[in-house]
């Protein structure tokens, strides 16, 4: 009888520690409990995603049509595609362009489309019939009145949006004579990008600050072919480089890209296009001027770097050299090249999968934070 309390007294002191230990949250538990950060469902995204998932982020092409097709729905799930770029051939109406960028984000798997255009103002507008361009930079720089850029880009902005575009590539932020550009002068240039700047934030669109590190003093179209561009470094910075540095220092790098130029710049790299250039992208952008957001090329199928090299080797120098995404406007076996080349490049090992980790980490917090 004595052994038979005893063992029942055991059981019950057992239970009691169980009981209070269960109800005990260990820091560990604490830990295990603690909301998600948005850098956290960033990084569980991406290890989610397989290796051509991760390499169709990194482009962005161009799509003929004015609705969803068999060849465009193609290219978007056979290669993962993870942004397309509207011209003038994809612009019918609003209610087309609302349809066709309901289709195209349909077709997403894993995060949404960047769903881009330029939508400049001046003699770079797209869609006119129904976004109605804002007047060219040059003509807005000259009015001294900087609020007009910022009043522009929130009413250009918002249209977009509203027809489903999240990224606009504008404003220009070169230091020029030009049309598409507010001004000769950097500081004053700087003041109105800014603005700019502010006006896209303010209608939460993506925009793109172009064309790093500045094609003002460019003589010789990128499209046709690649010219240089003789200033000092010093001469860069203390006016070409001015409104970069403007947006860099005082902007989350979440809410905008920036896109390279396709010109030679000798001071910083005698032998590459910025496009195609560490010392430009990795040393100057993300070294000196400590930019983390997403770097786009200019179009790969312009002259400047097209006439130089092939379209599967090309995307491979951009990513090498910094870019985030190789951008490819127009006609499909050439974007499927670029996919096809820098896949190649990874699964050999020219390229590390996490250098692609890298970029497509930074392309996908910023579409999480901006989805529509």
């Amino acid at each position: 009888m004595r052994i038979g309390k005893r063992f029942w007294a055991l059981v019950l002191v057992i239970s009691v520690t169980l009981m209070v230990g269960c109800g005990k949250v260990s820091e560990a538990d604490k830990t295990d409990d603690k909301p998600q950060t948005l850098d956290d469902k960033v990084n569980a995204i991406v290890a989610d995603m397989t290796l051509p998932e991760k390499v169709g982020q990194m482009v962005m092409i161009g799509i003929h049509g004015t609705e969803i097709n068999d060849d465009s729905r193609y290219m978007l799930n056979q290669y993962h595609i993870g942004g397309v770029i509207f011209f003038d051939r994809n612009l019918q109406s609003a209610e087309q362009t609302k349809k066709l960028t309901a289709d195209l984000q349909a077709q997403a798997a894993k995060v949404p489309l960047f769903i881009a255009i330029d939508e400049e103002g001046g003699p770079v507008a797209r869609g006119k019939d129904f976004i109605e361009p804002p007047p060219a930079a040059q003509s807005i720089g000259q009015s001294g009145d900087n609020t007009q850029a910022e009043a522009w880009a929130q009413k250009t902005g918002s249209r977009l949006k509203d027809l489903g575009i999240n990224v606009n590539f504008a404003p220009v932020a070169d230091v020029g004579p030009n049309p598409r550009e507010y001004s000769t002068d950097g500081q004053t240039a700087a003041k109105f990008v800014a603005a700019a700047a502010q006006g896209y934030e303010s209608a939460h669109v993506i925009y793109a600050l172009k064309h790093f590190p500045g094609i003002g003093r460019g003589l010789v179209d990128s499209h046709i072919d690649r010219s240089e561009i003789s200033a000092t470094k010093d001469e860069l910075m203390a006016q070409d480089l001015v409104p970069f540095k403007e947006i860099i220092a005082n902007h989350s790098p979440e809410n905008f890209m920036i896109m390279v130029s396709h010109l030679v710049y000798p001071a910083l790299d005698k032998d590459h296009t910025a496009s195609l250039s560490a010392a430009v992208q990795t040393k100057l952008l993300r070294q000196e001027l400590g930019f983390n957001g997403v770097i786009v090329t200019d179009s790969l199928e312009m002259g400047a770097v097209s006439k130089y090299g092939d379209f599967r080797d090309l995307g491979v120098q951009a990513i090498q050299a910094g870019a985030d995404i190789a951008l490819v406007c127009h006609e499909y076996p050439r974007e499927t090249a670029v996919y096809l080349g820098l896949l190649d490049a990874v699964e050999k090992g020219v390229i590390s999968e996490e250098r692609i980790n890298e970029s497509v980490k930074r392309i996908v917090k910023m579409k999480m934070l901006h989805q529509q």
